[in-house]
């Protein structure tokens, strides 16, 4: 992730970072959960989560409110 925008606690090993990556030209907002790993003193990106171009952010906001 490129840039994370906001970062929240989902449990006690895990939190949700949203943030703005870049692919293959495209800008993205990732929203993903990042665990602690056992033993591991950083956290890592889980394959739980999406990627959407930010063109569709205006879609985005509107479902969620």
């Amino acid at each position: 992730m490129q840039k994370v925008v906001k970062a929240f606690p989902k449990n006690k090993f895990q939190e949700i970072r949203v943030g703005i990556t870049e692919y293959q030209g495209n800008d993205l907002i990732d929203i993903r959960t990042w665990t602690l790993p056992q033993g591991a003193e950083e956290m890592s990106p889980t394959s739980k989560g999406i990627s959407i171009n930010v063109k569709l952010y205006p879609q985005l906001k509107e479902a969620v409110l």
